[in-house]
């Protein structure tokens, strides 16, 4: 899959959801960034080039209270925070050991 796009569906699989939406401790890994229909914004080409990509593993490190923003996430070997509105274009695969 490229980078830079979505996969098509993304929003229609239960098993992605926006990075966002994690909790310290949680583990996924990421499916992509933007959306399928549009073109990406510099933001989210930023987070590409942060680390982004797809099949790159993520951890929800810490986050700030309270108000949980920003929160800490590893994503491969690079550690940093993000608002959770620069999350929400981050579309991540939970880990099986994080799945119910």
């Amino acid at each position: 899959m490229d980078a830079t796009a979505t996969p098509a569906g993304v929003a229609l699989n239960p098993r992605f959801v926006s990075l966002a939406a994690l909790s310290p401790g949680t583990k996924a890994q990421v499916v992509g960034v933007g959306s399928a229909s549009t073109a990406l914004s510099a933001l989210e080409r930023r987070l590409l080039e942060f680390g982004f990509i797809s099949g790159e593993d993520i951890e929800i490190l810490a986050e700030a209270r309270p108000g949980r923003d920003p929160f800490v996430v590893r994503v491969g070997h690079t550690t940093l925070a993000l608002r959770r509105r620069e999350a929400q274009s981050i579309w991540v695969q939970l880990s099986r050991a994080a799945a119910p």
